[in-house]
């Protein structure tokens, strides 16, 4: 990392960095954020604030835990109180506004059971993060508050209403929509949100497209601009760890499964069962290429490896069953003994992504909207086909490797199967030249950089307080 000062960060977020399992043992998480902090917890001094979402984390909430290189506090809330602001608030309510998944014509129904939700879920949970992160400051008074994601909206302004001197940032990792698109909120919520956000010192998002429509939605909703108050930074990942993790036992067994069984052309996708992943366009674009070549019957798979995500919320248990009736539509029309086109995983299983990748003639990113998407990154780096990226151009990632994709748009599907047909037939040296620009992108812009940013403009929040 450039900055060589280590600074008191007290970072808030959802879902902490490690998981506690019933018997107390300390598990590292796998989730995004944790993965792309592992270096500032190496060169900062950090508190990290997260909920106690297990029982045996609801053991240790109130205490402040001493890991190797940083302090945990583990915050506990009532059960209700947070299945309100979890399962309904977060997952679907503003997931759906900020990925523009919601069919107007229908949903959603802010009802009272929602306005409940909103006051004695997210609220009430809003509210006790922000006591904890006033107890953190009194421990510790010079420390700069890192907030993270559409889980904590409210809690910063609770923070600067009792700590006005604090220096407070929080990081956007998903899409920001046009204004008009938060009219699906009621007033009093959609500019609660916006108040709760810049009463940061500084609020950052992947792109100057999300950035860009946040001071557009302040500036409509509040009057108020905040330019000076964001920053764009692409989140990235840390290539030496998909270096040394492609060639790591439980990979390398999960590729050897793979290449025994692929065909010649491998069509890979790797998503959340997320609606914004686009997963049922992305099964009918393959239909279409498959209608279309049918000289490609059996020398072409699609391979989907999707991690079941949010189950409990039935908007997301809904989507699952599509993925899985949409994959078997495909294979009912076109599978032939021996060969079945649509090869679908539904289960948690990093390793086999992770060889997969390497694998990929074409990987299908095609998200409806993406705060970053990380995939598109991830596999270039270890792929060994000299690969081609279909992404979509509401990814933000597009922003950084659009010039080096096929930039598809993610409701044509009939656009996809051209681009799906393209990729697996570019010329081998123009294939080569694509993908290497891709490693050579996410190389020199890792995710060390992402934090560099970040920490540069707390620096600059403290310099200005300074004069």
């Amino acid at each position: 990392m450039v900055a060589q000062v280590r600074r008191k960060l007290i970072v808030v977020s959802n879902r902490g960095p490690v998981r506690v399992a019933r018997d107390g043992s300390v598990h590292r998480s796998s989730g995004g954020l944790a993965t792309a902090l592992r270096s500032l917890l190496q060169h900062q001094d950090v508190t990290w604030i997260a909920s106690a979402t297990s029982d045996g984390e609801r053991a240790l909430a109130g205490d402040t835990l001493q890991q190797e290189n940083y302090r945990l506090h583990l915050v506990a809330h009532d059960p209700q109180a947070y299945d309100w602001y979890y399962n309904v608030v977060a997952n679907p309510m503003l997931w759906f506004v900020q990925h523009s998944l919601w069919e107007l014509a229908y949903t959603p129904k802010v009802d009272a059971a929602f306005h409940r939700a909103w006051r004695d879920g997210y609220a009430a949970v809003n509210e006790a993060f922000a006591r904890a992160v006033l107890a953190e400051l009194e421990r510790e008074p010079d420390a700069a508050v890192f907030f993270h994601d559409y889980h904590l909206y409210l809690a910063p302004k609770l923070v600067r209403n009792s700590r006005p001197d604090a220096t407070l940032m929080h990081f956007v990792h998903v899409p920001w929509p046009q204004p008009d698109y938060w009219g699906v909120l009621p007033r009093a919520i959609r500019c609660a949100i916006h108040e709760g956000l810049i009463a940061n010192d500084v609020i950052g998002f992947h792109t100057e497209r999300w950035r860009r429509n946040f001071v557009y939605s302040a500036r409509e909703l509040l009057g108020d601009d905040v330019t000076r108050k964001t920053v764009t930074a692409p989140i990235s990942v840390d290539p030496a760890e998909f270096d040394e993790l492609g060639e790591s036992e439980p990979v390398l067994a999960a590729e050897r499964e793979i290449v025994a069984q692929r065909p010649e052309k491998l069509v890979v996708r790797v998503d959340r069962t997320d609606p914004s992943k686009n997963i049922v366009r992305g099964f009918g674009a393959f239909e279409i290429y498959l209608a279309a070549h049918p000289e490609m019957h059996r020398r072409v798979r699609m391979l989907a490896l999707l991690d079941p995500s949010r189950q409990d919320v039935p908007e997301y248990a809904e989507y699952l069953g599509a993925i899985e009736r949409e994959a078997r539509r495909v294979n009912d029309r076109f599978q032939q003994q021996g060969w079945t086109p649509v090869e679908l995983r539904i289960e948690d299983d990093f390793p086999r992504s992770v060889a997969a990748y390497k694998q990929f003639d074409v990987l299908l990113v095609n998200a409806i909207f993406d705060g970053m998407n990380l995939v598109a990154k991830e596999a270039p780096l270890i792929n060994t086909r000299d690969g081609v990226v279909v992404l979509s151009e509401n990814a933000g990632a597009h922003a950084e490797l659009g010039d080096w994709a096929l930039t598809v748009n993610p409701f044509d599907v009939a656009g996809q199967a051209e681009a799906i047909h393209e990729g697996l037939t570019l010329d081998q040296d123009e294939r080569h030249r694509r993908l290497e620009s891709i490693r050579a992108h996410v190389r020199a812009h890792d995710v060390n950089e992402w934090l560099d940013v970040q920490l540069a403009a707390l620096d600059r929040v403290a310099t200005t307080a300074r004069r």
